[in-house]
């Protein structure tokens, strides 16, 4: 078994994101961590150096590999934000299709900045992608 690398740590997520050199990408992050907050009902928690997480569940893969993540979370990267959307896509192109400018990938959403999307959009995806989560994973509330 392989060591996780994105693990669960004590650095406060407000704090992080008041080290975001990107003013834009600061102010985002700020949204975004109440939007999570608001949607999941849970603190933030760091994982890794940089993505901010809510919630977390344990995964098994069929190799044996396991270990914990969160069950959504964010991250405001240099490039952009990423929207952490776990354990990936089923099917959003609906909602996609409507959210604005984006990029995807295997369970993550890129987004330049807030301003390009449409944040109703975005606050579907985010519920739908945790309450799934909650419905076919062992999570925690922590």
């Amino acid at each position: 078994m392989s060591k996780q690398k994105t693990i669960k740590t004590a650095v406060n997520p407000a704090t992080f994101i008041g080290s975001v050199s990107n003013e834009t990408r600061r102010k985002d992050a700020l949204e975004l961590l109440d939007l999570f907050a608001e949607i999941t009902g849970l603190e933030a928690a760091m994982w890794g150096p940089s993505i901010i997480g809510f919630g977390r569940y344990h995964y098994r893969y069929a190799s044996g590999r396991e270990g914990e993540s969160m069950m959504t979370g964010f991250s405001p990267r240099k490039a952009n934000l990423v929207i952490y959307i776990m354990p990936g896509y089923r099917d959003y192109s609906e909602q996609l299709d409507k959210l604005g400018k984006h990029k995807i990938g295997k369970s993550c959403l890129h987004i330049n900045k807030l301003a390009d999307i449409n944040i109703n959009i975005l606050r579907e995806i985010i519920a739908d992608g945790f309450q799934y989560m909650q419905a076919n994973y062992e999570t925690q509330n922590s």
